[in-house]
Protein backbone atom coordinates (compact mmCIF):
# COMPACT_ATOMS: atom_id res chain seq x y z
CA UNK A 1 0.00 0.00 0.00
CA UNK A 2 1.46 3.02 -1.00
CA UNK A 3 1.47 5.20 2.46
CA UNK A 4 2.14 8.75 1.05
CA UNK A 5 -1.22 9.66 1.64
CA UNK A 6 -0.73 8.71 5.36
CA UNK A 7 1.10 11.87 5.66
CA UNK A 8 -1.22 14.10 4.86
CA UNK A 9 -3.80 12.28 7.35
CA UNK A 10 -1.63 11.98 10.00
CA UNK A 11 0.65 14.72 10.28
CA UNK A 12 -2.69 17.08 10.75
CA UNK A 13 -2.57 14.88 14.04
CA UNK A 14 1.24 16.10 14.65
CA UNK A 15 0.88 19.71 13.57
CA UNK A 16 -2.00 20.26 16.54
CA UNK A 17 -1.75 22.79 18.87
CA UNK A 18 -1.99 26.58 19.41
CA UNK A 19 -2.18 28.72 16.26
CA UNK A 20 0.89 30.01 15.33
CA UNK A 21 1.42 33.65 15.66
CA UNK A 22 2.45 35.77 12.22
CA UNK A 23 5.28 37.62 10.86
CA UNK A 24 4.35 38.26 7.30
CA UNK A 25 6.77 40.49 5.55
CA UNK A 26 3.28 41.82 3.33
CA UNK A 27 0.83 43.67 4.97
CA UNK A 28 -2.57 45.25 3.98
CA UNK A 29 -1.41 48.98 2.61
CA UNK A 30 -3.17 51.57 4.73
CA UNK A 31 -5.07 54.23 2.33
CA UNK A 32 -5.85 51.45 0.14
CA UNK A 33 -8.20 52.38 -3.14
CA UNK A 34 -8.87 49.29 -5.33
CA UNK A 35 -10.31 51.43 -8.00
CA UNK A 36 -7.33 53.48 -8.17
CA UNK A 37 -4.89 50.75 -8.30
CA UNK A 38 -6.86 48.55 -11.12
CA UNK A 39 -7.00 51.51 -13.33
CA UNK A 40 -2.98 51.83 -12.63
CA UNK A 41 -2.56 48.20 -13.50
CA UNK A 42 -5.22 48.58 -16.73
CA UNK A 43 -2.45 51.53 -18.11
CA UNK A 44 0.43 49.24 -17.29
CA UNK A 45 -0.59 46.20 -19.08
CA UNK A 46 -1.65 48.70 -22.21
CA UNK A 47 1.38 50.31 -22.01
CA UNK A 48 4.03 49.34 -25.28
CA UNK A 49 6.10 46.57 -23.86
CA UNK A 50 4.35 46.51 -20.55
CA UNK A 51 5.17 48.29 -17.59
CA UNK A 52 6.07 45.84 -15.51
CA UNK A 53 7.20 48.32 -12.77
CA UNK A 54 3.92 49.27 -12.13
CA UNK A 55 2.77 46.02 -11.53
CA UNK A 56 5.08 44.72 -9.47
CA UNK A 57 4.98 47.82 -6.79
CA UNK A 58 1.16 47.07 -6.34
CA UNK A 59 0.72 44.14 -6.33
CA UNK A 60 3.43 42.95 -4.15
CA UNK A 61 2.60 45.70 -1.88
CA UNK A 62 -0.75 44.65 -1.36
CA UNK A 63 -2.38 41.68 0.84
CA UNK A 64 -4.00 38.93 -0.66
CA UNK A 65 -7.16 40.22 0.30
CA UNK A 66 -6.18 43.51 -1.41
CA UNK A 67 -5.18 42.13 -4.09
CA UNK A 68 -8.72 39.99 -4.70
CA UNK A 69 -10.09 43.87 -4.50
CA UNK A 70 -8.08 44.97 -7.35
CA UNK A 71 -8.86 41.95 -9.27
CA UNK A 72 -12.58 42.86 -9.40
CA UNK A 73 -12.05 46.28 -9.73
CA UNK A 74 -9.93 45.65 -12.33
CA UNK A 75 -12.76 43.24 -14.03
CA UNK A 76 -15.25 45.47 -13.79
CA UNK A 77 -13.07 48.23 -15.44
CA UNK A 78 -11.40 46.27 -18.52
CA UNK A 79 -14.42 43.63 -18.65
CA UNK A 80 -11.41 41.37 -18.66
CA UNK A 81 -10.39 39.24 -15.66
CA UNK A 82 -6.59 39.87 -14.17
CA UNK A 83 -5.13 36.93 -13.88
CA UNK A 84 -5.57 36.37 -17.63
CA UNK A 85 -4.40 39.79 -18.84
CA UNK A 86 -1.56 39.38 -16.38
CA UNK A 87 -0.36 36.02 -18.10
CA UNK A 88 -0.54 37.53 -21.25
CA UNK A 89 1.13 40.70 -20.32
CA UNK A 90 4.02 38.76 -18.08
CA UNK A 91 6.70 35.53 -18.89
CA UNK A 92 8.95 33.65 -17.29
CA UNK A 93 9.58 33.92 -13.47
CA UNK A 94 8.13 36.66 -13.25
CA UNK A 95 4.70 35.88 -13.88
CA UNK A 96 4.93 32.63 -12.51
CA UNK A 97 5.50 35.10 -8.80
CA UNK A 98 3.01 37.51 -9.84
CA UNK A 99 0.19 34.60 -10.64
CA UNK A 100 1.37 32.95 -7.45
CA UNK A 101 0.25 36.22 -5.52
CA UNK A 102 -3.18 36.37 -7.32
CA UNK A 103 -3.90 33.18 -5.15
CA UNK A 104 -4.76 32.58 -1.30
CA UNK A 105 -1.58 30.80 0.56
CA UNK A 106 -3.61 27.49 0.76
CA UNK A 107 -4.99 27.72 -3.19
CA UNK A 108 -0.90 28.70 -4.01
CA UNK A 109 0.17 25.24 -2.32
CA UNK A 110 -2.73 23.59 -3.56
CA UNK A 111 -1.42 24.64 -6.95
CA UNK A 112 2.30 23.70 -6.10
CA UNK A 113 1.15 20.41 -4.86
CA UNK A 114 -0.83 19.78 -8.28
CA UNK A 115 2.03 20.74 -10.41
CA UNK A 116 4.46 18.91 -8.50
CA UNK A 117 2.73 15.65 -9.43
CA UNK A 118 2.44 16.53 -13.09
CA UNK A 119 3.87 15.13 -16.19
CA UNK A 120 6.35 12.45 -16.19
CA UNK A 121 7.74 11.90 -12.60
CA UNK A 122 6.84 13.76 -9.19
CA UNK A 123 8.80 16.34 -7.99
CA UNK A 124 9.03 14.84 -4.34
CA UNK A 125 11.50 17.81 -3.29
CA UNK A 126 8.56 20.32 -3.62
CA UNK A 127 5.94 17.46 -2.69
CA UNK A 128 7.80 16.80 0.34
CA UNK A 129 8.71 20.33 1.64
CA UNK A 130 5.12 21.86 1.10
CA UNK A 131 3.77 18.97 3.11
CA UNK A 132 5.96 18.60 5.72
CA UNK A 133 6.22 21.85 6.89
CA UNK A 134 2.59 23.11 6.90
CA UNK A 135 0.85 23.01 10.39
CA UNK A 136 -2.12 21.19 10.75
CA UNK A 137 -4.95 24.49 10.02
CA UNK A 138 -2.87 24.82 6.85
CA UNK A 139 -2.96 21.26 5.60
CA UNK A 140 -6.24 21.40 6.49
CA UNK A 141 -7.13 24.15 4.42
CA UNK A 142 -5.01 23.15 1.70
CA UNK A 143 -6.73 19.63 1.19
CA UNK A 144 -10.18 21.67 1.39
CA UNK A 145 -9.24 24.29 -1.10
CA UNK A 146 -7.45 21.18 -3.62
CA UNK A 147 -10.90 19.67 -3.53
CA UNK A 148 -12.29 22.65 -4.73
CA UNK A 149 -9.68 23.38 -7.37
CA UNK A 150 -9.67 20.20 -8.88
CA UNK A 151 -12.42 18.04 -7.84
CA UNK A 152 -10.20 15.42 -6.21
CA UNK A 153 -8.77 14.33 -3.36
CA UNK A 154 -5.07 15.64 -2.58
CA UNK A 155 -4.42 12.02 -0.71
CA UNK A 156 -5.82 9.80 -3.47
CA UNK A 157 -3.42 12.34 -6.20
CA UNK A 158 0.05 11.55 -3.93
CA UNK A 159 -0.92 8.19 -3.31
CA UNK A 160 -1.20 7.81 -6.90
CA UNK A 161 2.08 9.79 -7.67
CA UNK A 162 4.33 8.47 -5.61
CA UNK A 163 6.07 5.67 -4.53
CA UNK A 164 5.66 3.92 -1.29
CA UNK A 165 8.98 4.60 0.31
CA UNK A 166 8.71 8.69 0.32
CA UNK A 167 5.49 8.12 2.06
CA UNK A 168 7.17 6.39 5.01
CA UNK A 169 7.96 9.82 7.11
CA UNK A 170 9.51 9.68 10.41
CA UNK A 171 9.73 9.13 13.74
CA UNK A 172 8.72 7.72 16.88
CA UNK A 173 9.54 8.21 20.72
CA UNK A 174 12.97 7.86 21.94
CA UNK A 175 13.25 4.26 23.06
CA UNK A 176 10.94 3.16 20.51
CA UNK A 177 13.24 5.07 17.60
CA UNK A 178 16.14 3.39 18.88
CA UNK A 179 14.92 0.01 19.18
CA UNK A 180 13.14 -0.01 15.82
CA UNK A 181 16.65 1.73 14.23
CA UNK A 182 20.01 1.64 15.00
CA UNK A 183 20.38 -0.80 17.65
CA UNK A 184 18.62 -3.88 15.19
CA UNK A 185 19.80 -4.55 11.39
CA UNK A 186 17.30 -2.78 9.44
CA UNK A 187 14.99 -0.11 10.22
CA UNK A 188 11.60 -0.41 11.04
CA UNK A 189 10.07 2.80 9.43
CA UNK A 190 6.46 1.87 10.09
CA UNK A 191 6.91 1.95 13.38
CA UNK A 192 8.52 5.33 13.01
CA UNK A 193 5.63 6.58 11.39
CA UNK A 194 3.20 4.78 13.65
CA UNK A 195 4.67 6.61 16.98
CA UNK A 196 5.77 9.81 15.20
CA UNK A 197 2.02 10.46 13.67
CA UNK A 198 0.12 10.54 17.08
CA UNK A 199 2.65 12.54 18.77
CA UNK A 200 2.34 16.42 18.85
CA UNK A 201 5.27 18.68 17.54
CA UNK A 202 6.75 20.41 20.88
CA UNK A 203 6.74 16.55 22.61
CA UNK A 204 8.77 15.41 19.64
CA UNK A 205 11.08 18.58 19.84
CA UNK A 206 11.74 17.11 23.51
CA UNK A 207 12.36 13.35 21.71
CA UNK A 208 14.55 14.63 19.64
CA UNK A 209 16.83 16.54 22.33
CA UNK A 210 16.97 13.47 24.92
CA UNK A 211 17.60 10.97 21.29
CA UNK A 212 21.47 10.92 22.27
CA UNK A 213 20.68 9.78 25.35
CA UNK A 214 19.41 6.21 23.88
CA UNK A 215 21.85 6.14 20.83
CA UNK A 216 25.23 7.20 20.06
CA UNK A 217 24.00 9.08 17.27
CA UNK A 218 21.74 12.45 16.93
CA UNK A 219 18.31 11.80 15.39
CA UNK A 220 19.50 13.18 11.76
CA UNK A 221 22.63 10.92 11.97
CA UNK A 222 20.52 7.68 12.87
CA UNK A 223 18.38 9.03 9.90
CA UNK A 224 21.57 8.98 7.38
CA UNK A 225 23.02 5.79 8.44
CA UNK A 226 19.31 3.75 8.21
CA UNK A 227 17.85 4.99 5.32
CA UNK A 228 18.52 6.67 2.13
CA UNK A 229 17.33 8.45 -1.22
CA UNK A 230 14.07 10.58 -1.68
CA UNK A 231 12.97 8.55 1.78
CA UNK A 232 16.45 9.94 3.54
CA UNK A 233 15.58 13.33 2.37
CA UNK A 234 11.38 13.31 3.13
CA UNK A 235 12.55 11.88 7.07
CA UNK A 236 15.53 14.83 7.17
CA UNK A 237 13.04 17.52 6.07
CA UNK A 238 10.24 16.80 8.77
CA UNK A 239 12.80 16.21 11.10
CA UNK A 240 14.49 19.95 10.20
CA UNK A 241 10.98 21.31 9.76
CA UNK A 242 10.13 20.03 13.38
CA UNK A 243 13.14 20.96 15.23
CA UNK A 244 13.25 24.90 13.39
CA UNK A 245 10.42 25.40 10.30
CA UNK A 246 12.01 29.26 9.78
CA UNK A 247 15.40 27.78 9.67
CA UNK A 248 14.39 24.72 7.14
CA UNK A 249 12.74 27.57 4.52
CA UNK A 250 16.21 29.71 5.17
CA UNK A 251 17.94 27.20 4.06
CA UNK A 252 16.50 26.26 1.44
CA UNK A 253 16.66 29.71 0.15
CA UNK A 254 20.50 29.57 1.12
CA UNK A 255 20.46 26.32 -0.78
CA UNK A 256 18.95 28.06 -4.01
CA UNK A 257 21.31 30.82 -4.19
CA UNK A 258 24.32 28.96 -3.50
CA UNK A 259 24.89 27.35 -7.21
CA UNK A 260 25.34 29.27 -10.72
CA UNK A 261 21.92 28.07 -11.31
CA UNK A 262 19.42 29.86 -9.37
CA UNK A 263 16.34 27.43 -8.18
CA UNK A 264 14.25 30.39 -9.21
CA UNK A 265 10.89 27.83 -8.78
CA UNK A 266 12.04 26.86 -5.16
CA UNK A 267 12.85 31.05 -4.23
CA UNK A 268 9.34 31.81 -5.78
CA UNK A 269 7.40 29.28 -4.29
CA UNK A 270 9.12 30.12 -0.40
CA UNK A 271 8.50 33.70 -0.74
CA UNK A 272 5.36 33.96 -2.06
CA UNK A 273 3.89 30.88 0.35
CA UNK A 274 5.75 32.69 3.66
CA UNK A 275 5.59 36.54 2.80
CA UNK A 276 1.95 36.79 4.48
CA UNK A 277 2.87 34.03 6.96
CA UNK A 278 5.91 34.39 8.36
CA UNK A 279 8.97 35.28 5.87
CA UNK A 280 9.84 37.86 8.75
CA UNK A 281 11.24 34.67 11.19
CA UNK A 282 12.80 33.26 7.75
CA UNK A 283 14.85 36.24 7.33
CA UNK A 284 15.85 36.34 11.21
CA UNK A 285 17.13 32.71 10.62
CA UNK A 286 18.88 33.65 7.27
CA UNK A 287 20.60 36.31 8.75
CA UNK A 288 21.68 34.35 11.50
CA UNK A 289 22.75 31.65 9.93
CA UNK A 290 24.45 32.38 6.96
CA UNK A 291 26.38 35.98 7.90
CA UNK A 292 24.13 37.62 5.16
CA UNK A 293 20.89 39.23 4.71
CA UNK A 294 18.40 37.60 2.67
CA UNK A 295 17.26 40.88 1.33
CA UNK A 296 21.29 40.92 0.04
CA UNK A 297 21.31 37.71 -1.30
CA UNK A 298 18.17 37.75 -3.68
CA UNK A 299 20.19 41.38 -4.78
CA UNK A 300 23.39 39.49 -5.61
CA UNK A 301 21.98 35.95 -7.09
CA UNK A 302 18.29 37.29 -9.27
CA UNK A 303 18.17 40.09 -11.33
CA UNK A 304 16.05 42.42 -13.57
CA UNK A 305 11.55 43.06 -12.59
CA UNK A 306 11.88 39.20 -11.22
CA UNK A 307 14.38 40.36 -8.57
CA UNK A 308 12.29 43.85 -7.84
CA UNK A 309 9.37 41.55 -6.95
CA UNK A 310 11.17 39.44 -4.72
CA UNK A 311 13.00 42.47 -2.78
CA UNK A 312 9.56 43.70 -2.26
CA UNK A 313 8.59 40.44 -0.74
CA UNK A 314 11.10 40.22 0.99
CA UNK A 315 10.18 43.56 2.84
CA UNK A 316 13.32 45.16 3.46
CA UNK A 317 16.93 44.50 4.57
CA UNK A 318 18.56 43.29 8.16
Amino acid sequence: MALVSEILTKLTLSYGGEREPKCPTVVPVYDFNPEEDAAKIETAIKTKGVDEQTIIDILTKRSCSQRSEIAFEYEKRAKKDLVSALKGALSGSLEHLILGLMKSTAQYDASELKSSMKGLGTDEESLTEIVCSRNNEELKEIKKVYREMFKKELEKDVSGDTSGDVAKLLVALVQALYDAGVKRKGTDVTTWISIFSERSVPHLQKVFERYKRYSPYDIKESIRKEVKGDLEKSFLTLVECLENKHLYFASRLSDAMKSKSVKEKVITRIIVSRCEVDLMKVRSEFKKNFGKSLYQTIFEHTKGDYQRALLNLCGGDD
